[in-house]
């Protein structure tokens, strides 16, 4: 007969050799348990045996990943690699992406076909000024037979949400996503539950047709790391799209290049590549000119800063550089920190990516100590 300890009560009992590997009911506190041997002296100080650390990609490996994305999405995307890119970027920095184009232009299309490429399970949310917190996050729910109240997750539980027209949802409703889009997390009364990772919020807005919506309030598009405009195709992308859409579309026959479990390696990757301290003062200075631009009421967050920075580490992975660059630093900037600006009460909203334009003209350099 050997020993065991119950993961449960921490008592220790008997059972037939034969059984070692099974789970069984503890005859101490009735819960059913995993087998774990004991080994002599063994009691409340057992001791496992270390887990090994696990092995991270190389930087060439995520490159190679985020190389095979690309080219998968760019199946149903259409002459817009710069976007594509930028998306697949978005995604290895661990961020949100707010797409603002008029219909029609794929920005639906984009969202599924990362998602299947990514090997990432996808929903969809369409907004309307109906559309309640619940709708989205979940809500206790009675089971009659046993009389248990069990939560029933919403479409928010899920690694890539697809938030269509968010701007049609109420205050509320968007308010309602501010916990899971800042820190992966929902909460319910009094419990906590974690998103899975990978996760990331794909929004659509219209910027044309405003009736019936609701503007994104600052706090808001602070969550998304970077804002893009997939505009329209040029001819020559239309007619190969008109061609290659003739029978089916694309996404019917698209599969999966990657695994969920592989994104989230790639983003903890990301994470390690290096930042000369030149480029964290200068985006530093960057940021800190937006703060007192005269044009501009609010300038970026210390979340804009991070941002701009772990899309310059996700970008940099994704052409197979080394490191983060100035250049990369300036060529991100107008995606990952326009939005976040708020113009003068009196002035334009195109104010704020010409004062984007402006400060990056000139040097940005952090100015020696």
């Amino acid at each position: 007969m050997a020993k065991h300890l119950c993961l449960h009560c921490d008592r220790r009992f008997e059972v037939p050799e034969a059984m070692e590997m099974a789970e069984i009911t503890c005859p101490h506190c009735g819960h059913r348990t995993r087998l774990i041997p004991l080994t002599p002296g063994a009691g409340r100080g057992l001791k496992l045996p270390a887990l090994e650390a696990p092995t991270g990609l190389t930087l060439a490996d995520v490159s190679a990943t985020a190389a095979d994305l690309i080219a998968n999405v760019e199946k149903v995307i259409v002459g817009k690699r710069e976007a594509v890119v930028l998306t697949v970027a978005t995604l290895l920095a661990e961020g949100h992406l707010l797409l603002e184009d008029v219909p029609g232009v794929a920005k639906t299309m984009l969202a599924r076909a990362l998602a299947v490429s990514a090997g990432c399970t996808f929903k969809r949310i369409q907004c309307t000024p109906d559309l309640q917190p619940s709708d989205v996050l979940g809500q206790p729910v009675l089971d009659p037979k046993t009389g248990r109240t069990e939560f029933s997750f919403g479409p928010l539980f899920a690694q890539l949400v697809l938030v269509d027209e968010i701007n049609r949802a109420s205050p509320r409703t968007q308010a309602a996503m501010l916990e899971a889009m800042g820190e992966r997390t929902v909460t319910d009364g009094r419990i906590t539950y974690d998103l899975e990772r990978p996760f990331m919020v794909l929004a659509t807005q219209n910027p044309i047709e405003q009736q019936g919506t609701y503007q994104l309030p600052e706090a808001q598009l602070d969550r998304f790391l970077i804002r893009l405009s997939l505009g329209y195709p040029a001819p020559a992308d239309e007619k190969r799209m008109c061609e290659r859409f003739q029978l089916r579309h694309p996404i019917e026959t698209l599969t999966p290049v990657t695994a969920a479990d592989r994104i989230t390696q790639c983003q903890a990757a990301v994470r390690a590549v290096p930042i000369p301290e030149a480029v964290t003062d200068a985006v530093l200075q960057l940021v800190l000119a937006t703060r007192r631009h005269a044009a501009l009421l609010l300038g970026a967050s210390p979340r804009g800063s991070l941002g701009l920075l772990r899309m310059a580490q996700a970008l940099a992975v994704i052409r197979g550089q080394t490191q983060v660059t100035l250049d990369l630093v300036r060529e991100l900037a107008p995606f990952v920190i326009t939005h976040r600006l708020l113009p003068q009460r009196h002035l334009p909203p195109t104010t704020a990516a010409a004062a984007m334009a402006e400060i990056l003209g000139g040097p940005i350099a952090a100015p020696a100590a």
